[in-house]
């Protein structure tokens, strides 16, 4: 129905929005100053959802209310985004869910993918919209001043920005590999330039990576030559690349240098 259509479509750009905001190396502290705007109530707000008679169409994200007229056949009345308007459904942003359950502020408990599609809507209004002021309740006190829920918020998406860039530099450091299983050979990792969707000019051998304090292993592909990851100028290294980083492993009867382990 038109609500599963709404949440791919949220789904659809959250990822655009994520991916233009690291595309553009994002300031996290960019979003913390607020410009001086009025205090709404959530009974005022709620008076904005573009309808005959209402005085403007608003949302709001984390407590801040923007003022989304422009956009008006996403959000007013029989829009696919209708939902939002009039009030702060800043969980809805991260879950696509648009039921009344959803269409909530809370924001405790969210993955940090999920903190991070929050984010870029923030990111996406204050760049689109106009902003009007704040929200007073979960986010702002009536004197428009932060709340602990809105640190708490901003402390868990400045963490959830910080695990995206390192998990990014992880899999240029280790792509993962490629891999299939087959009744008659079992499991075959290979690697491949391309390996892991990450583009790169070596093609590495099949290693498998473990995280310390989590059980398990993954295959990522591992660079066999010149210095080790995050030392380019170091002239003492052995011209092993990661070959000898502490958390890989060799496949058990897998030649050390094979380009593929079965």
């Amino acid at each position: 129905g038109p609500m599963r259509r709404g949440a791919a479509a949220v789904a659809a750009l959250l990822c655009l929005g994520a991916a233009c905001l690291l595309g553009r190396g994002f300031d996290p502290r960019a979003w913390l100053p607020l410009p001086r705007g009025r205090l709404l109530s959530s009974a005022e707000l709620g008076r904005y959802r573009g309808a005959p008679g209402e005085p403007g169409l608003y949302l709001a994200v984390l407590g801040r209310i923007f003022d989304v007229e422009r956009g008006r056949r996403h959000y007013g009345p029989g829009g696919a985004y209708s939902g939002l308007a009039g009030r702060d459904a800043t969980r809805a942003f991260a879950t696509g869910d648009f039921t009344a359950a959803g269409l909530v502020d809370d924001v405790s408990a969210l993955s940090p993918g999920q903190l991070l599609a929050i984010q870029s809507w923030l990111s996406f209004y204050s760049e689109h919209y106009e902003p009007v002021g704040k929200l007073v309740g979960r986010f702002y006190d009536e004197n428009g001043a932060p709340t602990e829920a809105l640190r708490q918020a901003e402390v868990a998406i400045e963490e959830a920005m910080k695990f995206q860039a390192e998990s990014e530099q992880r899999k240029q450091q280790f792509p993962p590999c490629n891999s299939e299983w087959s009744s008659a050979m079992g499991s075959r990792f290979w690697c491949s330039k391309q390996s892991g969707g990450v583009s790169r000019d070596w093609t590495g051998v099949p290693r498998k990576l473990f995280h310390p304090g989590s059980k398990g292993s993954r295959c990522v592909c591992v660079r066999t030559t010149g210095p080790p990851w995050g030392q380019p100028d170091s002239t003492e290294h052995r011209d092993r690349g990661d070959l000898d980083n502490p958390h890989l492993q060799e496949y058990s009867g897998c030649p050390p240098l094979a380009e593929q382990c079965v």
